[in-house]
């Protein structure tokens, strides 16, 4: 049985075989990422991906970035993915966290301990261009436009019933399709779910002075007001917003948004202009009470969304790609079976502990910070100056923010997967 595939212009695959190593459901930047991976470590791959690839990969500069910590760029780095976005990249050498207007803050210097920068800042639109070609030159077949209906579990493998009557069966399934993930819920697996009473608001700005490298975060009472450094005098802007706010700032004029920015913004870096595009969504936490199902794993958000407070939502999600990469193509390597229940308990074992930590610390930060109560406000700013001035705290927690820390996979150790 033959199933002819198309993936956009120029990308036609035709699947001599019905059946693959692995299939992941979502072609966002998680899901893109585990297939180069896999498939360049010799496992037979597909993608399914509802939307057009082309379309996603074509949009120009849209003010949306990710930061990627230095274990996220060793992974990139160990896939052959990090040279091609890297002319897109910003690094970030400092990062200062300010209380509003208190005079006490955290300040972490790359210099307190190397060379290489804290993390780097990239346009999405740039990594999803890496990505789509990366996954053509590994051989990824690319199944996009086209909505998965229906799973059927097998003994030996999982059954995904796509549109127009096709079929595609695999080992494993990884269900890569986002914080409200069909394929979870096709899957049987319940997630936690709580949300914020906050909005967030994601657009980029221009500047006249030059940012070197320098990340802000500002805690506002509403919540966190994040200023990335992007190439060039250019920052890209995560602002959380109060729910009853954010509708009548987002859909101000332009005059009247940029006059909303400026305000918490500053003057820092000179005059600011707000570039094309602004998006808003609200925030909210999502955990999946399991990880697995039979023949099935969750990777990235359909696993755990958490608050971007830390910009950590992209590096867990890769900390979940090295991991499940390294169990799928160790047992792939010794002729096991990739979606064996043994296989993806190790998976669950090296990952959910890190993602509960991370939700658990996003979310007491943000209810931290997002609050004007004088009694917190002295209490955190006196912990910010603490942290500030503990020399080894502060080392550790920089490498933790860095995804330098804990059990790591061999990817985020530099090492070959």
């Amino acid at each position: 049985m033959s199933l002819d595939i198309g993936a956009g212009p120029g990308h036609l695959w035709t699947m001599k075989e019905d059946r693959v190593d692995i299939a992941i459901v979502g072609g966002g930047m998680v899901g893109f990422s585990l297939a180069i991976g896999l498939a360049r470590a010799g496992a037979d791959v597909a993608l399914v991906e509802r939307a057009s690839i082309a379309d996603m990969t074509e949009a120009a500069f849209d003010g949306r970035g990710s930061a990627i910590a230095a274990g996220s760029q060793r992974i990139l780095d160990g896939m052959g993915l990090w040279r091609a976005m890297q002319a897109d990249a910003s690094p970030i050498l400092e990062i200062r966290v300010a209380d509003g207007a208190s005079p006490l803050f955290l300040h972490y210097d790359h210099k307190d301990i190397g060379d290489d920068p804290l993390g780097w800042i990239v346009e999405n639109a740039a990594i999803r261009r890496t990505l789509a070609g990366a996954s053509h030159d590994a051989g990824v077949r690319v199944i996009d436009r086209t909505a998965v209906e229906r799973i059927e579990p097998k003994a030996d493998h999982t059954a995904l019933i796509l549109e127009r009557g096709r079929r595609l069966e695999a080992r494993l399934v990884v269900a890569a399709d986002g914080r409200n993930s069909p394929l979870r819920d096709m899957a049987g697996i319940e997630a936690v779910r709580w949300s914020y009473p906050q909005t967030g608001i994601v657009c980029a700005v221009r500047h006249e002075v030059p940012h070197n490298g320098i990340a802000q975060e500002h805690f506002l009472p509403a919540g966190p007001f994040a200023i990335l450094p992007m190439t060039g005098n250019r920052s890209s802007i995560v602002w959380t917003e109060r729910n009853d706010l954010a509708p009548i700032i987002f859909h101000l004029d332009d005059d009247g948004f940029a006059a909303e920015l400026r305000a918490r913004f500053g003057r820092f870096l000179g005059d600011v202009e707000v570039a094309r595009g602004r998006w808003a969504y609200p925030l909210s936490v999502v955990h999946a009470k399991r990880y697995t199902a039979s023949r099935i794993a969750l990777a990235g958000d359909a696993a755990h969304a958490i608050h971007p407070i830390a910009g950590q939502g992209f590096n867990i999600g890769l900390r979940d790609v090295a991991a499940l990469a390294q169990v799928v193509v160790d047992a792939l390597r010794l002729g096991l079976d990739p979606g064996a229940p043994d296989v993806l308990d190790r998976y669950v074992r090296w990952r959910r502990l890190d993602n509960m930590a991370m939700i658990a610390v996003t979310d007491s930060l943000n209810r931290l910070f997002s609050n004007d109560i004088p009694p917190v406000r002295l209490a955190r700013d006196a912990g910010l100056a603490a942290v500030n001035c503990a020399g080894p705290l502060k080392k550790f927690f920089m490498r933790h923010a860095m995804g330098l820390v804990g059990d790591l996979p061999r990817l985020a150790k530099g090492e070959p997967l």
